[in-house]
This record gives structure tokens, C-alpha cells and sequence, in this order.
């Protein structure tokens, strides 16, 4: 049988990218999974989220049923080899970890494989948070710009030998009106605009997808030209594509799903490579950013808006009840727009499906 707590706290979330704390009053039912084990040994692959999974409805609830550990100064860095279990203190249920020397593999039989190891353990060992591997190529890759950031770029205005389209070991030439270049770092990334994100309630254009497409390094500078050759390509390099310089955009196991501080209501308005629907580890793009408070670890359920049909009886349109169809986690966030990862969906996911705050949690 199902067991709830609900109960009032002030929980320290640490912001992505920032050492800052933000507190957040977070009042709500937490939820033991049916047939939830007591004790969960970590392995290398785990993410935090599956392994939340295993206790809770709500995986992003986890800081709510974790027990002070002295040894584990922060429940969300998890390693390989740690025990985590699930007690009952004063009736009500606290997740707790042991860390010792020893890494544990479980084995077909049932029995545990106990394995010597350092005690000196980094931040980057940490199991992350959701699944990098999903969304690293986003991370790196895919920018969302402005009009007038698409004009001012620099852009390639042709190679040698005369060819209309260029990959690597090519040279070609890009012209830099606004001395960009100057002083830029010497890799930059050759992106092609594309998709044009618009609000589906305002019809507002909140950017443009950029796609890189290649890498190339700066050979030589004269004046408002620069020489480039393409070190790495995807497809091939063409007339117009514009130059981004290259930032670092690795998220590690520092993503804290949690739910939005206040109400967010928004609309999925982008997926990649499906043409009807989208499910669990596919990446989505939403109508709200930071402008609207979102940031990256900010949790968010999907509904699936009521099908409009008619009342045979009144001769009228109606629409039915919405339904939840998953579960997604934001991982980068521009000032408009907001990528995120599918983590649960129990139905298929459409383009402008609804996107809110999970129910209880502002």
C-alpha cells in the first residue's frame, strides 16, 4: 500500500553553474513507490533520478526524505558503491547512504562482491543527476539566437577552389564586419539557422535554433577577413552559415531537478528527429525561459491537451479533460525558450502539449 508524508520544509538548492544556495518552502505529499526496495546499491550507469525512482512517484522530491548523514555533506553527490536505504524514524520514512571503502557489485546469485577501493572521491565520479549522454550533443551544439545576433555574426563567404560547399580539411573564408575576431578565442563554431521558435498564444518569435554543423580554426587575419580552416564537420559547410565562438556548455552531476518556485504553465513548440510524437530521453524545446523564471533542474509535467469534440445532445463542441502524458527536466535555458529532457512518459508526448509546475509544489 501506497505511503504518504506530508510535511513542510525549507530545503537548500544548490543553482547550476553558481555556488549560490536558493531557499525554497516546498509543501506537498510525498509518495513511496509500491514495492519500493529498503536498500539500493549504486552502480556505475545509475543516474540520480532512476535511482529516486525506485522510492518515490516524484523522483525530483528527493532532498525531501533525505536524513542528515555527517559523513555525506550533499544527498545529490551519489557514487558508485554507496548503500542507500530507505528507514522509518518516528513514523516517518528517511532516506539515508553508507559510504565506505568498498565498492559493491551485485551479483546473479543475489550476493554482494565487496571491492577495495579509494576513499578520495570527486565531484565528477558523482552519478549524474539524468542522463548525460541524452543531451550533451545539445549542450555543446545547439544555441538559440537573436535576429540581430544571426546579422551581426560573422559568415562564410566562400573557399578555395572555387566550390560551393566545404568539410573538413577545407579552407574557407569568413568576413567579420564588426571585428569580432579580434582578440577571439582561435576555434570557432560554424552554425546554420534554422528553426524559427513563435509563441502559440502570442505568436511572439522567441529566437532561432542555431545548429552547429563544424568546427573551424583561424589561420590567418587580414582586416575584415579571416582565414579558416575547418578542423571537424557534420555536413557540409555553405555560403552564409555563421561563426559562434565555441563556449563550454558540459553540465555534470551539479543538475538539481526540483520544481519551479511559483506556477508555470507553457507549451511544448519544438522536438528533434520525430515527426509525430516524442517519449522518454528525447529532447524538447518550450515556450518559456528565463524571462519567466525558469532555470536549468527545474521540473515540469506534461499534459496532454482534452480532444475538441461534439455534443450530439446539445449540438455543441466541448472539450474533454486534459490528461498527464510524462515528465521533463529543463538543461538549458535561454532568455525565451528552455531545452529539456523527457524523463517519464506514460503516453505519447504532441507538439504544444502543456507544460506546468508539478501539482502542490509552489
Amino acid at each position: 500500500m501506497m505511503k504518504s508524508l506530508r510535511r513542510i520544509l525549507c530545503l537548500g538548492v544548490l543553482c547550476l553553474g553558481m555556488g549560490s544556495i536558493a531557499s525554497a518552502v516546498v509543501a506537498d505529499t510525498v509518495q513511496l513507490r509500491d514495492g519500493h526496495p529498503d536498500v539500493y546499491y549504486v552502480k556505475k550507469g545509475d543516474t540520480l533520478w532512476d535511482i529516486s525512482a525506485r522510492f518515490l512517484e516524484n523522483p525530483w522530491q528527493w532532498p525531501e526524505l533525505w536524513h542528515d548523514n555527517p559523513q555525506i555533506d550533499n544527498p545529490h553527490l551519489i557514487y558508485p558503491g554507496d548503500e542507500i536505504r530507505l528507514l522509518w524514524t518516528d513514523g516517518e520514512p528517511r532516506l539515508t547512504v553508507r559510504r565506505d571503502g568498498n565498492s559493491r557489485t551485485e551479483l546473479a546469485d543475489g550476493t554482494v562482491k565487496l571491492t577495495p577501493r579509494a576513499r578520495e572521491l570527486d565531484r565528477d565520479s558523482a552519478i549524474p543527476a539524468i542522463p548525460m549522454n541524452a543531451i550533451q550533443s545539445y549542450l555543446k551544439e545547439a544555441l538559440v539566437v537573436t535576429r540581430a545576433e544571426i546579422k551581426d555574426a560573422p559568415y562564410v563567404v566562400g573557399g578555395q577552389d572555387r566550390r560551393v560547399v566545404y568539410g573538413m580539411g577545407d579552407t574557407v573564408y569568413a568576413r567579420d564586419p564588426d571585428d569580432q575576431f579580434e582578440n577571439a578565442p582561435p576555434r570557432f563554431g560554424i552554425y546554420r539557422v534554422g528553426e524559427e521558435y513563435v509563441d502559440p498564444e502570442t505568436d511572439e518569435v522567441l529566437g532561432y535554433e542555431a545548429r552547429q554543423i563544424g568546427l573551424a580554426t583561424i589561420t590567418a587575419h587580414d582586416e575584415d577577413m579571416v582565414t579558416m580552416k575547418v578542423v571537424r564537420s557534420s555536413e557540409d559547410v555553405r555560403v552564409d552559415d555563421r561563426l559562434f565562438p565555441q563556449p563550454d556548455r558540459l553540465v555534470r552531476a551539479v543538475l538539481y531537478p526540483h520544481a519551479p518556485a511559483e506556477k508555470t504553465t507553457g507549451h511544448i513548440i519544438r522536438f528533434f528527429d520525430r515527426i509525430n510524437s516524442v517519449a522518454r530521453n528525447d529532447v524538447v524545446v518550450i515556450n518559456k525561459g528565463e524571462r519567466d523564471g525558469m532555470e536549468p533542474g527545474h521540473v515540469l509535467d506534461i499534459f496532454q491537451q482534452g480532444e475538441l469534440v461534439r455534443d450530439r445532445q446539445r449540438d455543441e463542441m466541448v472539450r474533454l479533460p486534459r490528461s498527464r502524458s510524462g515528465t521533463l527536466v529543463l538543461f538549458r535555458v535561454y532568455e525565451k525558450v528552455s531545452y529539456g529532457l523527457i524523463m517519464e512518459s506514460v503516453r505519447p508526448i504532441y507538439m504544444k502539449d502543456i507544460v506546468e509546475s508539478p501539482e502542490g509544489s509552489y
